[in-house]
């Protein structure tokens, strides 16, 4: 008993736009990658950054080894939310999105969400502590009361396509 919503005109574009994330994504990815493998040359970063050799520019280029390092972790992560995303779109254009299977993609994507939620404070903390008057740090990352609200918003989110999914299921058992 399934009825078909209006088609709208936002699901192309939003299936276009994940698709892209998605290669944007990993093409980070690759670039991380790159200037890690680039990066054990700490001579070559202190002449890109302008740092001279000294006692402070060693712990700044293993902070700048961590943070990079950790943001190849959020590449797999960033990879399951918009993956799941794209696989909910989907059964949205199929005008079947109250299935048990969306609940789980939102569960995975809600500890996805809260595990780049713990990877940004870390990476804050991090660049707070190698960062100095002469060599500032400035990163996008820390504590954000938005990224953390995401993350309950989607848990609830979860449990609401999860009912939805009961309650069809049950109303069609019915009928």
């Amino acid at each position: 008993m399934s009825r078909s919503a209006p088609s709208s005109a936002v699901l192309p574009i939003a299936r276009l736009a994940l698709r892209v994330l998605i290669v944007v994504n990993w093409l980070g990815g690759a670039a991380i990658a790159v200037l890690l493998i680039g990066m054990p040359a700490s001579q070559w970063i202190r002449s890109a950054l302008k740092i001279p050799s000294s006692a402070e520019a060693g712990g700044l280029i293993i902070g700048l080894h961590a943070i990079a390092a950790l943001g190849l972790v959020a590449i797999p992560l960033n990879y399951l939310v918009l993956k799941r995303l794209l696989e909910i779109v989907e059964t949205v254009r199929a005008s079947d999105p109250f299935v048990a299977a969306n609940a789980d993609r939102l569960q995975a994507i809600a500890w996805a969400l809260l595990a780049l939620q713990i990877l940004s404070v870390v990476i804050g903390a991090i660049a707070k502590a190698i960062a100095t008057p002469a060599y500032p740090i400035h990163v996008d990352a820390g504590f954000s009361v938005t990224g953390w609200l995401a993350v309950l918003l989607t848990f609830l989110l979860a449990r609401v396509f999860a009912e939805g999914a009961l309650m069809r299921d049950d109303l069609e058992g019915t009928v």
